[in-house]
């Protein structure tokens, strides 16, 4: 970001706030940490650490729940679970109805287009000849912790993020920090946008010179360690898992045909390959970038996706997902290992959580449990509700779109054809209410007016945004997930992530309270001796001190 956008979002962020700029101590005495280091797992549950526990090395995992201080009910309560929505929840300590990313992407009523929350073609690619860096954090309608850390410093902490998938990268940085970087499926490098930054560093130049993709595209994915060490998993060709293409299930993976299969380099973030060169681009930045060169706070969020989209292929309970982990452990301890060298213990605030949970698939759950869960089929559910609008209203094309879970009327033709606007939603939410696996369905004019009651859960009213939501929302029962022909979707309704703090102004302990997503900024505005952003909606996690 260059000198006169920055000087312009930080007379705009200071006007929000209305604080004040001179430094302040701690209250409990202690000194303000030099770093904060947010860990951000996506995909984690939190029953990972207790599945793999014996196998995990001293330094990584295990001495972050050792040493740290652990939360053990923090939760992630929203309409639609994502990398999108969690990463700004928990980045803005507010929810979707105010931070305004409501769903990876919505259907945007001016444009009459679906929209992608972080794409943004005002802005370039650096780094690449491609359109994967044409992003931004406008669509983000509240304030960063890192943002309002900027604006106390009057600039001067630095911001960083770095990431597999762009809007975690795009979303955890925020507005005004100093560099965000996320790998291009396209290209297979490291790349940010114009946003952030208008010169590439030489750094990161010489990082993508080494062609890491190209290298792990050509690196099959074997087992860490012998394959019958994995005891209390499915086994490997288990005959529910569905694979790489629904095809490819078990070890080892040949990369490479994947990523020919693809045409680009996306299932280099779904094996832990993509984790390894989200570590060793840590380390080339915390090397060469000026962190923690003074007495102001900086800020690092690094954010490991591997297995990302092939979660749901594979499961909480596959093979590949105790391998994935295993070696993410052995890159926490290395991370954990370079920023005490670096800095210090004392220097450093650490935290571990995650921007999504996983749930476990649905063959496995009947299969293997006979639990009462399934699929549910959007397209069939809504060409049904087609036909039965069309037979009730008129032969049109009533429903401009559907996405997230949300259904978009098209206005001005229901108000031309002057047809009561809020009845036929309501048709359209019961009969759809109806359909097996749907829990709920909730009017837009029902959240609006303020309704409340057994029918209106708080995830969705919390969630729901006049400008951005649909004309009514759907919740489906738990363990039930969408399935579409021709469409694959990273589907969780797993509301249980990890939270984990560790070093300075830290002490060990487990707390067990139950505490939410939005809770994380004001107890980091804290920890690190900031105000929190004015709208933040969660409150200080007691007894971390």
């Amino acid at each position: 970001m260059n000198n006169k956008v920055l000087r312009f979002v930080l007379v705009l962020l200071t006007t929000s706030f209305g604080i004040t700029l001179n430094g302040q101590p701690l209250e409990n005495g202690e000194k303000r940490p030099k770093l904060v280091v947010g860990i951000i797992v996506e995909n984690m549950r939190p029953d990972y650490i207790d599945r793999y526990w014996d196998k995990f090395q001293d330094d990584g995992f295990k001495k972050l729940y050792n040493e740290g201080v652990v939360c053990t009910n923090f939760k992630i309560e929203q309409h639609i679970q994502s990398y999108a929505t969690g990463t700004a929840t928990l980045f803005t300590g507010v929810y979707p109805a105010s931070h305004g990313i409501i769903s990876p992407d919505w259907y945007d009523r001016v444009t009459s287009k679906e929209v992608n929350c972080v794409e943004d073609d005002y802005y370039f690619t650096v780094g690449a000849d491609t359109e994967s860096g044409n992003a931004s954090a406008t669509k983000l309608t509240a304030n960063t912790l890192s943002d309002n850390l900027k604006v106390f410093t009057q600039g001067k902490s630095k911001v960083f993020s770095v990431a597999l998938n762009t809007s975690t990268a795009v979303l955890s940085a925020g507005h005004a920090a100093d560099g965000a970087y996320w790998l291009d499926e396209e290209s297979g490098r490291m790349i940010s946008s114009s946003y952030y930054i208008n010169t590439f560093p030489d750094w990161v130049r010489i990082f993508n010179s080494n062609n890491y993709t190209d290298k792990y595209a050509h690196r099959n994915w074997t087992t860490l360690l012998p394959l019958i060490s994995y005891e209390g998993n499915i086994e490997d060709d288990y005959l529910f898992e569905k694979g790489y293409f629904e095809e490819f299930k078990t070890f080892p993976h040949v990369v490479n045909k994947y990523v020919k299969r693809m045409e680009n380099y996306r299932p280099i973030k779904t094996v832990p390959w993509g984790n390894q060169i989200i570590s060793d681009f840590v380390s080339e930045l915390l090397e060469n970038e000026k962190v923690s060169d003074d007495e102001n706070t900086d800020f690092l969020s690094v954010a490991f996706s591997s297995m990302d989209y092939e979660n749901g292929s594979f499961g909480p309970v596959s093979i590949e997902m105790e391998d994935t982990y295993l070696r993410l452990d052995q890159h926490i301890a290395s991370l954990l290992s370079t920023i005490e060298t670096k800095f210090g213990n004392e220097n450093v605030l650490v935290f571990l959580t995650s921007n999504t949970s996983a749930s476990y698939p649905v063959d496995y759950l009947k299969e293997e449990f006979n639990l009462a869960v399934g699929s549910f089929s959007p397209e069939s559910a809504f060409a049904l509700l087609t036909s039965l609008l069309n037979i009730t209203y008129g032969e049109e094309k009533w429903i401009e779109n559907i996405s997230g879970q949300q259904v978009y009327f098209d206005h001005k033709l229901i108000e031309n054809s002057k047809v009561d606007k809020e009845e036929m939603i309501e048709t359209a939410a019961t009969f759809i209410n109806q359909f097996e696996g749907v829990k709920i369905t909730i009017p837009a004019h029902d959240l609006e007016r303020g309704a409340s009651g057994p029918n209106i859960q708080a995830h969705i009213y919390n969630s729901y945004n006049k400008k951005r939501s649909g004309d009514f929302l759907y919740a489906l029962e738990e363990g039930w997930q969408p399935t579409y022909k021709f469409e694959k979707v990273n589907y969780t309704d797993q509301t249980h992530i990890p939270l984990v703090f560790y070093g300075n102004g830290t002490k060990k302990q487990v707390i067990k309270e139950r505490y939410n997503a939005a809770d994380l900024v004001p107890t980091l505005a804290e920890l690190i001796g900031i105000p929190p952003p004015d709208r933040s909606a969660g409150k200080i996690i007691k007894g971390i001190h």
